[in-house]
């Protein structure tokens, strides 16, 4: 069987894809490196961790983006002997406008080498490109497109250009072949050549709960397209007692032996339609297609366990619950800047990194982290750290983004002498919590962070005595896509699309050079490897 979420945490916008016996889904990473996430399957049960594709700022730049822009919605084809990888790096979204350039990037092999990224266009975000292999071979761009003028419906449909895989080039006229349906908001687009049939695979109603994923179909690649008369191919809108929520934007996969499968964003909120500290992860649906040619999942709705594909068990290796850093493995981040020997050097039993920018950072902040995957969970570290000023901090973070995080971590006070402090950010608001600990200069502190559920339990221990709170239970639900939505006066101000991540800090807000050193990092989610 398999048990949705497969990919659990902060892994939306799933783009399935097929080369032979392996399966492989590409995910958004928004503002965290590397850029667009990759696991791999052979059974469509178990799933390994890759890595990203867009590791060094040849591939990606995401200096200066703003909290949850950065890489949406990538697209993941193959032919010709060539992985096809085609992105959106969102500049600006907020104050009535966006900045979309897109990119084409290609590789032999999906670990690489990857090319240049190839500009195509901005006109609109969520690309992704059609082979149309039972056609005439030619290849297809789409997108939805963005429309800034006040008064327009900014989703203004999705549009299908040509492109030419020699030259790397667009070519021809743009056309909308898609308004989508009542529900709006059409965007994630993809298209699927089966007998005869084009049909147009797409999100509607925004990423929220009213989120679905609708069908359409046409015998021309132009169109008209058909919507299905059934309604959406999946949704969750209509049931908030479902355990999955949030249903929608599918991409399509099938089976050597003919088997169709969805892979699919959904939620899992802490309440009924309330917030999801874990973000948009990934599930699959099983697709059947009715008489008349429709694809269908059962009841349109998403299922926690649904039958696997009849294919040979194929099971994942089981990753260490604790990482003492060989190198910086698949299931790690970092924040706006590649992990590279300037400012983080792995070694055994010891990560180094040098100290960035503050945490409202946008250009070098010096964050490494992984996605929180489970409800109730807890991750420690082993940190050495030498600070001089209260200019110099570094620990544990629970974090969202730039205005939503909880920090426990070691700093010098005014006499310079070490100490532990907590410290909260909410929608930008700053709380130093009262509580903190004298240290002994040069001694090791073992930090720890624990989810239960909507609660944030912070401790540590100094080698005596054991583990010790600090500070007052935390709300872990700031940490979620819903809290960092905001607008101002009717405006759009941040938006939340990415997840709850822990990770180990460091700022060096006077410039002076300062390092910390982290001897492990230890994960566990809660025992039933869900909740």
């Amino acid at each position: 069987m398999i048990h949705n979420p497969v990919l659990r945490g902060f892994e939306p916008d799933p783009v399935i894809l097929r080369v032979g016996d392996d399966f492989y889904v590409a995910t958004s990473t928004f503002e965290w490196y590397p850029g667009v996430r990759l696991h791999h399957s052979r059974d469509l049960v178990n799933w390994c961790p890759l890595g990203g594709i867009l590791d060094s700022r040849r591939l990606l730049d995401l200096t200066g983006v703003p909290d949850s822009g950065g890489i949406w919605a990538p697209g993941l084809s193959y032919t010709d002997g060539l992985f096809h990888l085609v992105f959106t790096v969102v500049d600006t979204y907020a104050e009535g406008w966006k900045d979309l350039p897109n990119y084409v990037t290609t590789a032999p092999a999906v670990e690489g080498p990857w090319s240049d990224p190839v500009p195509l266009h901005g006109r609109g975000f969520d690309v992704s490109l059609f082979h149309d292999h039972e056609g005439d071979g030619r290849s297809w761009l789409l997108n939805m497109r963005y429309d800034w003028r006040p008064g327009h419906e900014s989703f203004a449909g999705i549009e299908l250009q040509e492109y030419d895989r020699t030259t790397r080039s667009l070519l021809g006229e743009v056309r909308t072949i898609s308004v989508g349906t009542a529900a709006g908001v059409a965007e994630g687009p993809h298209l699927y050549h089966r007998d005869g049939w084009y049909y147009l695979v797409h999100a509607e109603g925004g990423t929220g709960y009213e989120h679905g994923a609708a069908v359409a179909r046409s015998r021309d690649l132009f169109g008209p397209y058909e919507p299905d008369p059934a309604g959406p191919l999946l949704t969750s809108r209509h049931d908030p007692k479902l355990e999955l929520q949030k249903a929608g934007h599918c991409s399509l996969v099938q089976t050597r032996k003919g088997q169709w499968y969805a892979a699919h964003i959904t939620a899992r909120p802490y309440s009924e339609r309330g917030r999801c500290v874990l973000g948009r992860e990934t599930a699959l649906q099983p697709v059947t297609w009715t008489e008349d040619g429709w694809p269908r999942i059962a009841g349109a709705v998403p299922a926690v366990t649904v039958p696997a594909p009849d294919l040979p068990s194929a099971p994942a290796p089981e990753p260490s619950a604790t990482d003492r850093f060989e190198a910086l493995g698949p299931d790690w981040s970092t924040l706006r800047r590649p992990a590279t020997p300037d400012w983080i050097e792995p070694a055994p039993g010891r990560l180094r990194i040098r100290g960035g920018q503050s945490p409202a950072g946008r250009r070098t902040p010096s964050l490494v982290a992984r996605r929180v995957t489970a409800q109730r969970c807890a991750f420690e570290t082993e940190l050495t750290f030498a600070p001089r000023t209260p200019d110099h901090l570094a620990g544990l973070t629970a974090y969202y983004n730039t205005r939503n995080w909880h920090y426990l971590y070691v700093t010098a006070e005014d006499d310079g002498s070490p100490a532990l402090r907590a410290l909260s950010c909410e929608a930008g608001e700053l709380t130093a919590h009262p509580s903190h600990v004298p240290l002994e200069a040069g001694r090791p502190v073992l930090l720890r962070a624990e989810f239960d559920g909507p609660d944030l339990h912070f401790s540590y221990e100094t080698g005596s005595g054991g583990l010790q709170p600090l500070g007052p239970g935390l709300d872990a639900t700031v940490l979620s896509d819903e809290h960092a939505d905001e607008f101002h006066g009717g405006q759009l101000r941040a938006l939340g699309f990415t997840g709850a991540m822990l990770g180990l800090w460091v700022q060096d807000l006077d410039g002076a050079g300062v390092h910390a050193d982290f001897a492990h990092a230890t994960y566990r989610p809660a025992p039933d490897g869900r909740r």
